[in-house]
């Protein structure tokens, strides 16, 4: 279920959002029966009006649904009307994508910070958890069970979430401590960024043989990588591969995996991955330059990757001639599909381009001092 207005972003379509959020769903196992959208210039307090809710709910009876998937974050009220009203499990492109990660996480770390960005989507969501223990008492002069469990889950809540920062404070420390020494080696760190799903950890592997599960579905990576590389002046560098962004990134998630983003932050260069085979390929690149405007990252030096060649132009088992030439001419980045090994060598040699233009254009100007 989704809105659209006159209001909406120009760069996604509510067509497009809700088709990527039928992927994601389908990606945890559901089967997506049937779709609803509105042109409302706001949500209401069920998100939608009062016949589109009526729409709604003869689906629900129609098509037997027991789940109903929102393409935006909905307020604790807007939830908690809608499971009132529709009778069946209400969550929102956020708490789906919640799951997605909660699905994937591995590590200590990767779970640390799934919990964490759970508890905190949770916490001003429990009202509706224990209301119908709020109808059992309470009133003038007294306190209702309902509330009393309420604010005894909130401090539970809010402890766990302390325990979870200070665990991933200590996550934090170490990787300090991790990119210190990297720093202290003095090789330069390349790191992948980009939408989920546009072929980073197959790239990654590509280029380091690295062996990184890499799977055709959203978020496959959540924990980042490093391997070391050899460019083509054999000068060693180190190459990170990252958690994939998307539209509407719950904002908790960004908080939680601040550890983790950290990684980008002390990168030499940003690969950035685009899978130019999408229809949303523009999209995407805007999603991914937004996110990272809002990590302060929007100045870091960055080489655009346009991979999945081989989806674009069709597979074969060699390279094509010319391959650089099916890139949009718009477009300046390095032709690549990481799945068939095209255009490693050129993206490698094109690094250290970018890498020696960087170290030249950072160096400080010389002094010069004039005898007479």
């Amino acid at each position: 279920m989704g809105l659209g207005s006159r209001r909406r972003s120009a760069a996604w379509s509510l067509e497009d959002s809700l088709s990527e959020l039928a992927q994601l769903a389908m990606s945890m196992g559901a089967d997506v029966v049937a779709e609803v959208t509105q042109n409302l210039n706001r949500p209401t307090q069920h998100y939608v009006g009062k016949g589109k809710l009526e729409e709604i709910r003869e689906t629900i009876a129609s098509e037997e649904c027991d789940l109903a998937i929102f393409d935006d974050e909905l307020s604790p009220n807007q939830q908690r009307n809608l499971e009132d009203d529709l009778k069946i499990k209400i969550i929102d492109r956020s708490a789906l994508i919640l799951d997605i990660f909660a699905r994937h996480a591995r590590t200590r770390e990767g779970t640390l910070q799934v919990e964490l960005a759970q508890h905190q989507y949770l916490l001003p969501r429990l009202a509706g958890q224990w209301s119908h223990l709020e109808r059992l008492g309470g009133g003038i002069g007294t306190r209702g069970p309902g509330e009393t469990q309420i604010e005894t889950d909130r401090r539970l809540i809010r402890n766990r979430i302390q325990r979870l920062k200070s665990e991933l404070e200590d996550v934090r420390r170490h990787r300090a401590l991790h990119r210190q020494r990297r720093e202290h080696v003095g090789f330069p760190v390349l790191s992948l960024v980009g939408y989920t799903n546009a072929g980073k950890s197959t790239l990654f592997n590509a280029l380091v043989h690295a062996g990184v599960p890499a799977e055709n579905r959203p978020f496959s990576t959540l924990d980042p990588v490093t391997r070391s590389i050899t460019l083509p002046s054999g000068v060693n560098a180190l190459l990170t591969d990252t958690v994939g962004f998307i539209q509407k990134l719950p904002p908790a998630l960004i908080a939680a995996f601040r550890a983790t983003l950290e990684e980008l932050q002390e990168a030499t260069l940003l690969l950035h991955v685009v899978d130019i085979s999408h229809p949303n390929a523009a999209e995407q690149n805007l999603v991914v330059e937004e996110t990272l405007k809002e990590l302060k990252l929007a100045e870091k030096p960055r080489l655009l990757v346009l991979n999945k060649a081989d989806l674009l132009i069709g597979q074969d088992e060699t390279q094509p001639d010319g391959l650089e030439e099916a890139a949009p001419s718009q477009i300046n980045g390095v032709l690549t599909s990481a799945a068939q090994g095209w255009g490693l060598d050129q993206l490698l040699q094109e690094i250290e381009r970018t890498l020696i233009a960087e170290s030249v254009a950072a160096a400080p100007a010389p002094t010069v001092h004039f005898v007479g």
